[in-house]
């Protein structure tokens, strides 16, 4: 269940947010084969960390997505909005019918995030920006005395971007420990895999003065763990590195070596749906 800005995360129930991620991962399905394509092989890979944030983690209600004291979740890779509004189409932020439309002409869910699609906290269509904004965010709730905290998902590829690392200096240097850094690395940008050579990527974060954890991005028990743990960060911020799998759940997307930007023929989406019903959870 989603809660009120002002009540704390509950003990966490594995089974009931691994059940969350099944059914956003089913979303997705539902979006992508509308258009037949989508960034899907990212938005699969990251729906537990999602559903371990949406439905557990983040301070938040739908009912009001502009409470102040409410903790902010950014989306840096504007491309992964498939999951997003996974997400937020199960929280019933906006009805699940509505996932239909995902990239149409005029629809509120495009391939890219929206500053017009509820829930939408920055638009992350330019890579490398994202942490950046959060470093800001954080910044201005200090400054009110909030005890409100951001969640900023960036990727691998991102740290190609002199200005992630520029932000997660200044991040260090403001001592925000009410920011977490949330870095999916899935080994995979547009062209295949990471161009330039980033390991080790927790290293990295913690020389530049981080609370850092690495665990596996699939695991729903790590990752609310590695959750409750930089809950306890004091006088830093938290990075915390998810090694995730593109196209978790379903075999057939797993294995493509092309998963950045993924096209369906329209006579495979049954058999991808019956796969993923079969995935344990």
């Amino acid at each position: 269940m989603t809660r009120s800005a002002n009540h704390p995360p509950a003990s966490a129930d594995i089974a009931e947010l691994q059940a969350r991620a099944h059914r956003m991962r089913s979303h997705m399905l539902v979006m992508a084969r509308g258009p037949g394509q989508g960034y899907i092989g990212q938005g699969l890979g990251i729906a537990d960390v999602l559903a371990a944030l949406y439905f557990h983690e983040l301070r938040w209600s739908p009912d009001d997505l502009k409470d102040p004291g409410r903790d902010r979740f950014l989306l840096s890779t504007g491309h992964y909005s498939i999951a997003l509004w996974a997400a937020l189409a199960e929280a019933a932020v906006f009805p699940l019918d509505e996932l239909s439309t995902y990239g149409a002409d005029d629809s509120r869910l495009q391939m890219s995030t929206l500053d017009t699609t509820p829930g939408v906290e920055i638009i992350g269509g330019s890579l490398g920006h994202g942490l950046g904004q959060a470093v800001g965010m954080a910044l201005g709730l200090r400054l009110h005395n909030s005890s409100a905290r951001i969640f900023c998902e960036l990727s691998d590829g991102e740290l190609q971007e002199g200005s992630t690392w520029e932000a997660a200096l200044s991040g260090a240097s403001f001592g925000l420990d009410n920011l977490v850094a949330l870095i999916d690395c899935n080994g995979i940008q547009a062209d295949g895999a990471i161009v330039i050579e980033i390991e080790p990527v927790a290293d990295k974060w913690r020389a530049f003065g981080w609370q850092v954890q690495e665990i596996d991005g699939n695991d729903m028990s790590a990752i609310v763990a590695a959750l409750h743990s930089a809950r306890a960060t004091a006088g830093r911020p938290h990075a915390i590195v998810l090694r995730t799998k593109p196209g978790k759940g379903v075999p057939t997307l797993e294995r493509r070596e092309k998963a950045h930007f993924v096209r369906v023929e329209p006579n495979e989406w049954d058999a991808l749906i019956l796969e993923l019903e079969g995935s344990p959870l």
